[in-house]
């Protein structure tokens, strides 16, 4: 199974719950709570990563969550905020 980890941001009750993955730059998701930003976060994974499936290419690496930590580039939002593993659906799976 493919999986990425996501960072949630979570900017308080008049603000959506937001979710970005360090190894896929440009790659977010939101919602209005902390599940709904969870439940959107997989189709923004598989959008992001569909043209590498179509194409065939191989997908960009994801780092472990230890990795992560010491990238000083990520270590501080690991910090702050929540983390999360998202799994690519398996529907996304068949074009590899």
């Amino acid at each position: 199974m493919i999986h990425y980890i996501a960072i949630i941001e979570d900017a308080g009750p008049d603000r959506a719950v937001g979710v970005w993955f360090p190894d896929l730059p440009g790659c977010t998701s939101a919602g209005d709570d902390i599940d709904e930003a969870l439940r959107n976060a997989p189709e923004a994974l598989e959008l992001y990563l569909e043209d590498y499936i179509t194409a065939g290419k191989p997908l960009p690496a994801s780092r472990s969550l230890t990795e992560l930590k010491n990238d000083p580039g990520v270590a501080e939002d690991i910090k702050n905020y929540m983390v999360a593993v998202i799994s690519l659906p398996s529907r996304a799976h068949a074009a590899e």
